[in-house]
């Protein structure tokens, strides 16, 4: 029998479809009356009949008719999510008048790009950075007035940087730049990261040393606060002269050519979208379509997202680690904070702190630590002993790429730059994306190791000459699989990883005859650390499934609070393998628990409060935590903490 699984504000319900020619508005209501069924108070629901709401595909995000049937819209084990109107309990599924960021060029974060991309807020521009905006409008309408020689306002661009354009012609100029530099291929950028594009774009302009005029970038926040977004196709930039392939198509939907999408339009061309929206489109002035097209915002609107991404896979990879070590009666011993003492970098410190904080100890009892307390073994494997090592510096690599790309959200990379304080124009080479590029190089190469190591501790739950448990985490082997083939996967993304991490940024072709002789190639850089970190937080969910299925063999004992919360979690959304069955949704639901942070959230109450209430004193190491390898190691049964 098809069954569907639903979300409803904190909880996932499955239910079953005997007949797929029924419509969505019933599948919804089947779920609402699942959802009701337990709860004293209805879940404030009064009537099941008379609730109002949407319905969208949890892969996706799109909007599913209340009239279409399930069977041509969903397929068997497709996720959706289910938002009641007016429900205030799960705000990021329902459609909400979102509130304004003030954009000065100069404080933007990767978290408030993120959230405009996921389109909780609009944009509008501080009146000082509009005084900035003003200000170097009117010094190029001087020069241009004034028929000066100056590159990308009154000459052609690149090779022809020496060809004078007539004034008659400047506005032709800007326009065939665009049209022409619209030479991008592949698949479009999505809607959330073609606003995050244009977002990152405005708060550029907003720095006031590009010469865009106010009237355009009023019309560029209007396109943005409309969602009237711009076909951009996600290959053609080499990062140097910036990203001139996607911005300019970017620009070019602006101006009312190619396609454009819209919530309410969907894809369309552009003119006609941009109507439907009481737009107009944009008429380019002297330099504005090289100021709107020359910047690094592809690079960077993408590194957002990536090293974002990063920090919330990281963090909750150490999570997944200290639930993995528990199953596999690892020892605490490794995380002794003098040990980090004496190496300390500050994401090895972190990292062990948090394992501390989350496994046995005087303030969260494990039942399964203590059930090994007295055992023969001195010292685990290197995948879960050198956990804060390993995962230490990709969380150290993460703040530094932070640290780049935050600083490049906020930086003029226009060419060339506006100074009218100093009434001038200045040719420089702030376009050039080498440092996303390399930084994001960084990133793909760091986290991906949280897969590597994440897949070594997969195969020793599954494995039980390893574990102690039964094989492949399954009873009746031989009739089931189990974790088998989901081994594989992990083994599969592991491999491809190696591929991609490959650093796009080590490789230049010079392009535009010569002049452009040196580029960053960093939208392919940018491109493959998400495919990367996607593949990472794909591997650390099937080893939470893993680790969860582990916990069912050693019941009825407890692990610590906070990874039985963690368990919990996991639990609301997959059941216990009890046999073989469909397994890609359920590595889809946890994956899922793990980009919305979930996981994080239920764990980090614990490790905030370890952190504040418990700072252990510095004390000498017991004799009991030497490695066999040492001289004064015992030779009998030792502590194994």
């Amino acid at each position: 029998m098809p069954r569907f699984t639903v979300h409803i504000r904190d909880e996932w319900l499955a239910v079953p479809c005997r007949d797929t020619s029924k419509t969505i508005q019933w599948l919804g209501q089947e779920a609402l009356k699942r959802y009701i069924k337990n709860k004293p108070d209805n879940g404030g629901i009064t009537a099941v009949k008379d609730t109002r709401f949407v319905v969208r595909r949890c892969q996706g995000l799109g909007l599913l008719d209340a009239d279409d049937t399930i069977e041509d819209v969903l397929e068997d084990n497709d996720f959706v999510e289910l938002a009641i109107e007016g429900d205030t309990m799960s705000p990021d599924f329902i459609p909400c008048e979102p509130g304004y960021i003030s954009l000065d060029g100069n404080s933007l974060t990767s978290t408030d790009l993120i959230n405009l991309g996921r389109g909780l807020y609009k944009i509008k521009l501080t009146p000082e950075a509009e005084r900035k905006v003003v200000q170097s409008r009117e010094l190029l309408d001087t020069i241009v007035k004034e028929n000066k020689v100056v590159y990308g306002i009154t000459t052609g661009f690149g090779k022809f940087a020496r060809t004078v354009i007539p004034v008659s012609k400047l506005k032709e100029l800007q326009e065939n730049l665009v049209r022409s530099h619209s030479a991008g291929v592949g698949n479009p950028l999505s809607p959330e990261r073609t606003r995050m594009l244009l977002a990152l774009r405005i708060n550029v302009l907003a720095k006031g040393h590009s010469g865009v005029s106010l009237e355009t970038l009023q019309a560029m926040i209007q396109a943005f606060n409309a969602s009237c977004l711009s076909f951009v196709p996600e290959k053609g930039t080499v990062g140097a002269s910036g990203d001139l392939a996607p911005l300019s198509h970017l620009a070019l939907g602006l101006m009312g050519e190619g396609k454009m999408w819209s919530p309410t339009s969907g894809w369309a061309d552009a003119k006609y979208v941009l109507e439907a929206h009481g737009l107009k489109p944009i008429s380019l002035k002297p330099k504005e379509g090289l100021a709107l097209i020359n910047g690094t915002q592809m690079i960077t609107s993408l590194g957002a997202e990536a090293v974002e991404r990063a920090q919330a896979i990281a963090q909750q990879a150490d999570i997944i680690a200290a639930l993995t070590l528990e199953v596999l009666k690892g020892t605490t011993k490794a995380f002794d904070s003098d040990i980090h003492a004496l190496r300390p970098h500050p994401g090895q410190i972190e990292v062990a702190q948090r394992f501390r904080s989350l496994l046995d100890s005087d303030h969260h009892p494990s039942q399964i630590a203590e059930s090994h307390r007295f055992c023969d073994r001195v010292q685990d494997a290197y995948t879960m002993r050198c956990c804060p090592q390993v995962h230490g510096i990709a969380n150290d690599t993460i703040a530094f790429v932070q640290n780049i790309i935050n600083t490049e959200i906020n930086s003029a990379t226009d060419n060339p730059m506006v100074f009218a304080e100093r009434g001038e124009t200045i040719s420089g080479g702030n376009f050039h994306g080498e440092y996303p590029a390399k930084a994001l190089d960084f990133l793909a190469i760091a986290v991906h190791e949280l897969a590597s190591i994440s897949e070594r501790r997969i195969e020793r739950l599954c494995n039980p000459s390893l574990s102690e448990l039964p094989a492949f985490l399954v009873n009746e082997g031989g009739l089931n699989s189990g974790f088998m083939i989901a081994h594989c996967t992990a083994a599969a993304l592991v491999s491809e990883n190696k591929v991609l991490c490959h650093p796009s940024s080590v490789d230049s072709l010079s392009t535009s005859a010569a002049t452009e002789d040196h580029v960053s190639m960093g939208g392919w850089a940018a491109r493959k650390a998400l495919r990367v970190i996607e593949h990472v937080e794909q591997v650390l969910a099937i080893e939470l499934l893993a680790a969860c299925q582990g916990i069912e063999f050693l019941r009825p004992l407890r692990t610590t609070t906070p990874l039985e919360k963690v368990y919990e979690l996991v639990r609301s959304v997959v059941k216990p393998w009890i046999k073989d069955r469909f397994m890609s949704p359920d590595i889809e639901a946890v994956h899922r628990l793990l980009l919305d942070q979930k996981v994080w959230n239920v764990a980090k109450p614990y490790i905030e409060k370890y952190q504040t209430e418990y700072i252990p004193e510095s004390r000498p190491v017991s004799p009991t935590a030497f490695s066999l390898d040492s001289p004064a190691s015992p030779r009998k049964r030792v502590r194994h903490e």
